[in-house]
């Protein structure tokens, strides 16, 4: 399922809930081309520690991590800029995840 988010300015954006193949196939590309400098620095330097760390065998792991949780992470940094559900489905369907618990009114 997408999300829809919209800010006060009237910007949409679709994020899917939910595991991430993108960071699973492509690592930290994916926030990196989404904007999400932070957690691009996050995952590679994660990558890079865990994988000096076990020589080069470990580095993977990182990845398979992140993808469980990084659009969840990705929509809560969202709603902290201000972006709210565009509509009651999304609302809900960030309810039930567990990543949102009493929102204001869908904008």
């Amino acid at each position: 399922m997408k999300a829809r988010l919209k800010n006060e300015a009237g910007v949409v954006k679709e994020v899917k809930v939910g595991f991430s193949w993108t960071t699973f196939f492509f690592g930290f590309f994916p926030a990196l081309i989404r904007g999400d400098l932070k957690w691009a620095a996050i995952m590679f330097i994660t990558a890079a520690v865990i994988g000096a760390l076990t020589l080069g065998f470990g580095a993977w792991i990182p990845g398979i991590i992140f993808s469980f949780v990084y659009n969840k992470i990705f929509i809560k940094d969202l709603l902290e800029k201000g972006y709210r559900p565009a509509d009651e489905q999304t609302q809900a369907e960030l309810s039930t995840k567990g990543i949102v618990s009493e929102m204001p009114k869908a904008v």
